[in-house]
């Protein structure tokens, strides 16, 4: 079987209050997860802009990315894959071949 789909993940940027602030949405075409991130330039470092887009940016992908992680965890659950409590060694259902 062979499929072929788009996720899209649309990340907006501000700047508040010496904070960058991030939402990052995937859109799954079903299903919309929304993740937020912030990042504070310090006091006694150079206020790099774009480095506070990247941490704020990447812990909004970082918060999707979790939020993803769970909806798989609780549909492998639901499809009587095992439970996803504690560390299951593979091959609890999908691997994750990066650890």
């Amino acid at each position: 079987m062979s499929r072929t789909m788009e996720w899209t993940v649309r990340v907006d940027l501000s700047d508040e209050d010496g904070a960058t602030k991030a939402a990052a949405v995937l859109d799954t075409g079903t299903a919309k997860l929304t993740g937020h991130g912030v990042a504070h330039c310090s006091l006694q470092d150079p206020d790099v802009p774009t480095i506070g887009d990247e941490l704020a940016a990447s812990r909004a992908m970082r918060d999707v990315a979790a939020q993803l992680m769970s909806v798989a965890d609780r549909e492998l659950g639901e499809a009587g894959a095992g439970s996803a409590d504690g560390p299951v060694p593979p091959p609890y259902a999908w691997s994750d071949a990066t650890t």
